[in-house]
């Protein structure tokens, strides 16, 4: 799959399949992505980041986010299930960030089944909240340090 517009637009980018092999450079990615904020919330524990990241890894469902010159620019999970899509890990390069990669990310993932709900949950002081809500999310319901969104289905 394909993404982006190269110059004026987003980096271009692929998707390809994750490979247990991707493990540490995806949760060194993810590290670089949440750490400021899990700091702001008390939250930061280095240990606590990799053992949540190899809970939540599953190469079977992540995307590698990859540039025509096979750079990494993030990852995202993506599991389908009967009702609906459910997205995690959406982590990208800060380099890349604020520049429209993951606003195409989220078009490829989204067009994939447009009829169903997409659901997903984020850290409740990120940016990342203010994204999600741009492209339709809507707060379900508020924990402790999350914030469970769901977009309605598209057609």
């Amino acid at each position: 799959m394909n993404g982006g517009k190269g110059e004026g637009g987003p980096p271009p980018f692929r998707f390809h399949p994750a490979a247990e092999a991707d493990f540490e450079r995806l949760l060194d990615l993810s590290i670089r992505v949440l750490r400021a904020d899990l700091e702001r919330v008390g939250r930061w524990d280095p240990e606590r980041r990799r053992a949540r990241m190899r809970e939540s890894f599953d190469p079977a469902a992540t995307r590698l986010v990859v540039a025509p010159d096979g750079a990494l620019l993030g990852c995202v999970t993506c599991r389908h299930h009967a009702d609906h899509t459910e997205i995690s890990n959406l982590y990208l390069e800060p380099a890349c960030q604020g520049r429209g990669l993951g606003r195409a990310v989220m078009a490829a993932l989204l067009a994939e089944r447009p009829g169903l709900p997409v659901r997903l949950e984020v850290l409740k002081q990120s940016r990342a909240v203010g994204f999600y809500r741009r492209l339709g999310f809507a707060q379900l319901r508020e924990q402790a340090f999350d914030r469970a969104m769901e977009l309605p289905p598209r057609q």
